[in-house]
């Protein structure tokens, strides 16, 4: 078995070099999280950009069963963050030490280098994803508010697309904050782009009820079998933030609570999204768009709340890259800082970003892709090691069938997300 006392112990020295873990959290173990402040922090790695895609899922899968799988892939992250848990835990009871703090690590501890290599990919794959989303956002969103009009619905800015353009201008200034060797002066900001979200989010929901009570939409309520699987992609990549729960339950003051405190996040975050989703469904109904903000017009009020999301993002993108530079900084420059790497890494996130034509169609091909293979997939073939010596037949069954189950989804999501976009590129 890959954690064994002897083998770890020999390995410890891997175990110590820089992990993934995230900049929000303090490395002072002497002040461990409350739980108001594990429940802020919760919050803060699963909420996201693929909230404001959901309004556009549920019309192409109708809303109840839009609704439905939110729910559904809401307490399999759950299960699954939890599965982390108890490895994590069971290990360190094994071998009597305190040193997994973060998914690589348990990835070494069960399966050697290759688990940590797995963990790595997904987690650079899934950190990249969500920036390269965040590009697109900002880039859509500045050429509606500014260029787009009803007489001009195909403007350019010196003969060059306004999405391109826009892309290009952040590329700069990205390379100056991603430069920051150290990201203790920007961790504040996230917690500021969450604050926005979350007010911008109240924002929409408030208009979205103005507008449906006067309106009048025929809504889709199942969408059929051929949107599932985009449906599903997007649902995983809502929950982002499956690299995160080892981190925060070794902050959490009293560890014993940290199931129950993650539970109840996970269940208040998925009813947010539900309303969120649903309302703004309900609102525009078939005219509902891949980023609802665009929904709302051009006012003052709707410019605002898209420029503050714009902004969020834009300081956003260096905490999110975070993870992928220290996981290939620690392998390619043995744990040390390099700028040329680090400008390299945001000149491929920026191509992508470049090529891709629609928000959703890209949020689903991140959750079905990677996501679903580190949210699903390693917590429970993972928790299956770990504890196949202990695990009754039910429990075996439960963790070989949300690995089977979820690879399968995974391929078959995948290849669905990507004719979405090569076929929306086409038309």
């Amino acid at each position: 078995m890959g954690f064994e006392k002897d083998k770890a112990s020999s390995s410890s020295h891997v175990l110590q070099i820089p992990r993934e873990d995230t900049p929000l959290l303090s490395k002072n173990h002497q002040h461990l999280s409350s739980p108001s402040k594990t429940f802020a922090n919760v919050f803060i790695a699963i909420v996201g950009a693929g909230v404001l895609g959901l309004p556009y899922t549920f019309k192409r899968t109708g809303w109840v069963m839009g609704a439905l799988m939110l729910f559904t892939v809401a307490f399999l992250t759950y299960h699954c963050m939890m599965l982390l848990v108890y490895s994590r835990r069971k290990i360190e009871s094994h071998l009597k030490i305190s040193q997994i703090s973060s998914f690589g690590d348990l990835g070494f501890a069960v399966c050697g280098p290759f688990g940590r290599f797995a963990v790595d990919a997904m987690i650079v794959l899934s950190q990249a994803g969500f920036c390269i989303s965040y590009i697109i956002f900002i880039a859509n969103t500045l050429a509606y508010c500014f260029n787009y009009s009803k007489t001009n619905p195909n403007p350019k800015i010196f003969g060059f697309p306004p999405k391109a353009v826009y892309i290009w201008s952040c590329f700069p200034f990205q390379l100056g904050l991603n430069s920051i060797p150290t990201l203790t002066l920007l961790a504040p900001l996230s917690i500021f782009a969450d604050v926005v979200e979350l007010g911008a989010m109240g924002v929409v929901m408030v208009k979205d009820v103005m507008i449906y009570v006067k309106s009048s939409h025929v809504l889709e309520v199942f969408g059929g079998f051929s949107v599932f699987f985009y449906g599903l992609g997007v649902a995983v990549y809502a929950f982002e933030g499956v690299g995160m729960v080892l981190p925060l339950e070794a902050e959490t003051k009293d560890k014993a609570k940290f199931g129950k405190i993650l539970g109840f996040s996970m269940a208040l975050i998925s009813l947010m999204y539900g309303a969120f989703g649903v309302l703004g469904y309900f609102a525009f109904g078939e005219d509902t768009k891949d980023i609802i903000t665009t929904n709302l017009g051009q006012g003052l009020l709707s410019s605002l709340v898209q420029i503050g999301l714009c902004i969020n993002l834009f300081f956003t993108f260096p905490l999110m890259m975070n993870p992928v530079y220290e996981v290939v900084e620690r392998r390619f420059c043995e744990g040390r800082y390099c700028v040329w790497i680090r400008w390299i890494m945001v000149l491929v996130v920026t191509f992508v970003a470049l090529f891709v034509p629609n928000f959703a169609d890209f949020l689903s091909l991140v959750g079905s892709s990677v996501c679903i293979i580190l949210g699903f997939v390693l917590p429970a073939l993972f928790h299956l090691i770990v504890f196949k010596d202990e695990l009754r037949w039910h429990s075996l069954a439960c963790d070989g069938a949300i690995i089977v189950v979820a690879a399968v989804f995974s391929v078959y999501g995948t290849y669905s997300s990507l004719l979405e976009i090569f076929v929306g590129a086409k038309e």
